[in-house]
């Protein structure tokens, strides 16, 4: 089942307009879906737990969207972004979803947008 944290963050990104209702509630049923299924206790270190996606207006250093996604919804939340943003070049969503399933962690995208003068980081973490 998925954790009452998580729901109250997808709900305060429907509040925030940050998400649509429709996809607050694909985010929800994937929550769902992904937090049913058991698992054995971990050995060594624990897996990645959030997807953060931190984009910075270079001009005034100010953060101009913070978004954190529990790792359950990482391929919804992807999905999501490629259709706020299908000018991006140069980054490669197969490569970004390749590090994520290979157990990177820390910062594994780090862009700059010239023209509209901000920076993009995406962080697992």
């Amino acid at each position: 089942m998925a954790t009452t944290e998580e729901r109250m963050q997808i709900l305060k990104m429907i509040e925030e307009g940050k998400i649509s209702a429709a996809e607050g509630a694909e985010l929800l049923k994937a929550l769902d879906r992904n937090g049913g299924r058991t698992t054995e206790p971990l050995k060594g270190p624990s897996p990645p737990r959030w997807f953060r996606v931190r984009i910075t207006d270079m001009a005034t250093g100010r953060n101009k969207v913070n978004v954190n996604i529990p790792m359950g919804l990482v391929n919804v939340g992807i999905k999501m972004g490629a259709r706020f943003a299908p000018e991006m070049e140069g980054v490669e969503l197969d490569s970004l979803a390749q590090a994520i399933r290979s157990g990177a962690t820390g910062k594994v995208i780090d862009v700059v947008n010239s023209e509209e003068s901000e920076r993009i980081e995406i962080f697992v973490e």
